[in-house]
């Protein structure tokens, strides 16, 4: 398969269709069972989606929206698109109307498929600022055909009846498709300004998936739990791996079902965030600490025994014999019930989209679980260096990947190229495009990193978020608030001190993590805001910055803080659908209390 140089999104989709059609390929969860669909009943629903739109009279490279939670349809939508020779544009499910205007006007698309009557309501809320928007299709909760407004059901029934007289069309669109064909419009999510569309090519993406198949660890036929936003560039290619490593993907009901899933369908492997696994480890270290004396001292010994394991492992050392045997009892008196938690048959885990702490890798690696992590952005469809599970470096990214380059730029910014690399810049943003991509193909990333002896990449911070104190110093911030944020009370930190002569410190507090504090130590007090003031938790927070503060040179300390009254939310607009804070605006929201920190 991978030989072929005019390989395509859709034609990789039908050939695996074509190979393995009577293979599982999905396990979908409906009224408490979980379903099997084989690879043909996918292409069976693709096809019929596919001529569905075409029979709306959607022509050749035309964006089509997708504006839902990851479920099998967005990913059936998703390559019915393609099979068009269409473009789809994927929403994020949290996106504002306002923002799902934006998206829909910027990338030119007529039709906008939406999850449920709950996501048409608030496309509604902004149609008319939507004059281009012709159809809209819903893919759960709706039958039938109500003026511009179709159920994915009927959509399927006027792909079927027009299937004799389209078929012909379907066939010539997938294989007219080129290489070098737009394939999806991919929107950033807008930390450091308005969502920026990255224009990805077919050729991009079957360059990634042939570079991550160089990485072992991945069978065909295993099983991974997919629970990320599909809207994101890390769950994408996830999905896209699927279907050119003939996977079998199980998509998660929901985020607060994602531990009874993954104990259900028992997954090989999973991709995910780092506040996913800091959550998990939260958790563990809480049931250990309820536990008796004689359980903790138990735990205790098997991490002891599990990181001295790690340690070696880590330095490609062998692992002696008694060690080795010591290990062996830790794992059955202790670390097996961890892993039956994850499904019990976990390989490795995949962690993207944030930085990953060395410890929390490290606790994890203990245990008997690898976590391995991988950089890129979307710009590079999405990955440039990763982590292999025969060769890892905790602390970094990983090396280049088969067909990236990557250096260093004399200001410490990462700069890469290969051909994963989006082809078409940024939609309709030529000076964004000029900044980002260079005329020699190097990428500048706008992150500030470097490479050790042995090519592994490691990442400072963001190269527009560096602070530049009023004494002339720089401070990468990411760094700092890392530090603080292993405290489980911390859920999100901001550094703050550009043009002031001093760093100093807003604290947002993990709602789940205050409230078991707060019950643990008998504080009878609810209230989010009220409890941020209690002495108790200031002071749990200063040890926090205390403890962060030993770890940093002295220009880098945080000299005063102060913890926010209310959790950063997405809603606010002070995170982005992946999470990520948006300092511009947090800085807005509390620039009084900022300025109370440097008086």
């Amino acid at each position: 398969m991978d030989a072929r140089h005019d390989e395509t999104l859709a034609s990789m989709f039908w050939r695996r269709v074509e190979m393995r059609g009577d293979l599982d390929a999905h396990l979908v969860k409906r009224h408490g069972a979980w379903h099997r669909l084989t690879w043909g009943d996918v292409g069976e629903a693709v096809r019929e989606v596919a001529l569905g739109l075409l029979a709306l009279g959607r022509p050749a490279q035309e964006p089509v929206a997708l504006l839902s939670a990851s479920r099998a349809e967005w990913v059936q939508a998703d390559f019915a698109i393609l099979s068009t020779r269409g473009v789809s544009v994927p929403i994020y499910p949290t996106y504002t109307p306002d923002q799902i205007a934006y998206v829909i006007n910027d990338s030119g698309a007529r039709t906008l498929i939406v999850e449920d009557p709950g996501q048409l309501a608030r496309v509604r809320q902004a149609q008319a600022r939507m004059p281009k928007l012709e159809q809209v299709v819903v893919i759960d909760g709706m039958t039938g055909r109500q003026g511009s407004v179709l159920a994915w059901g009927e959509l399927r029934r006027l792909g079927q009846m027009e299937g004799d007289r389209l078929k012909p069309v379907l066939i010539e669109r997938i294989g007219s498709t080129r290489p070098q064909d737009v394939a999806t419009i991919v929107y950033t999510s807008g930390t450091t300004g308005e969502p920026k569309g990255v224009v990805q090519t077919h050729g991009n993406h079957v360059a990634m998936l042939r570079a991550l198949a160089q990485l072992p660890g991945v069978q065909p036929g295993d099983l991974h739990l997919l629970f990320l936003p599909l809207a994101h560039s890390f769950a994408r290619v996830e999905a896209f791996m699927a279907v050119h490593r003939g996977l079998v993907t199980a998509f998660a009901e929901s985020p607060s079902r994602i531990g009874d899933n993954l104990q259900e369908v028992r997954p090989h492997f999973i991709f995910g965030v780092p506040r996913i696994f800091e959550k998990a480890r939260d958790r563990i270290l809480t049931e250990v600490q309820a536990r008796s004396p004689l359980s903790r001292r138990l735990f205790a010994w098997a991490m002891q025994i599990g990181h001295a394991v790690s340690a070696l492992e880590q330095a490609r050392r062998p692992v002696p014999r008694r060690l080795r045997l010591q290990h062996h009892l830790a794992h059955r008196a202790v670390f097996s019930r961890l892993q039956r938690a994850f499904g019990g048959r976990l390989r490795f885990a995949v962690s993207g989209g944030a930085p990953l702490e060395r410890d929390l890798a490290e606790f994890f690696h203990a245990i008997g679980i690898l976590i391995v992590e991988g950089y890129g952005l979307t710009e590079a469809c999405p990955v440039l260096t990763f982590n292999r599970l025969d060769n890892f470096r905790f602390g970094s990214v990983g090396q280049a990947v088969a067909g990236v380059e990557v250096r260093i730029a004399v200001d410490g910014e990462v700069l890469a190229r290969g051909p994963n690399v989006a082809a078409g810049g940024y939609l309709n943003k030529p000076a964004a495009t000029a900044e980002t991509f260079a005329a020699d193909g190097w990428l500048h990333t706008g992150d500030v990193g470097w490479l050790d002896e042995e090519g592994f990449l490691h990442i400072a911070n963001r190269k527009k978020e560096m602070i530049v104190t009023s004494q002339g110093l720089n401070i990468a911030p990411q760094q700092v608030e890392r530090l603080l944020e292993r405290d489980p009370l911390v859920g999100q930190a901001v550094l703050c001190g550009d043009r002031r002569p001093y760093p100093t410190a807003l604290v947002a507090l993990d709602p789940d993590a205050l409230a078991r504090f707060a019950a643990e130590r008998g504080i009878l007090v609810e209230d989010y805001a009220e409890l941020t003031r209690h002495p108790e938790v200031t002071a749990r927070v200063e040890h926090a910055v205390e403890r962060a503060n030993t770890e940093l040179q002295s220009d880098a300390r945080i000299r005063r803080f102060a913890v926010v009254p209310a959790p950063f939310t997405e809603a606010a607009g002070e995170l982005t659908p992946t999470q990520k804070v948006r300092r511009r605006v947090v800085a807005e929201h509390y620039r009084d209390l900022i300025s109370s920190l440097y008086r």
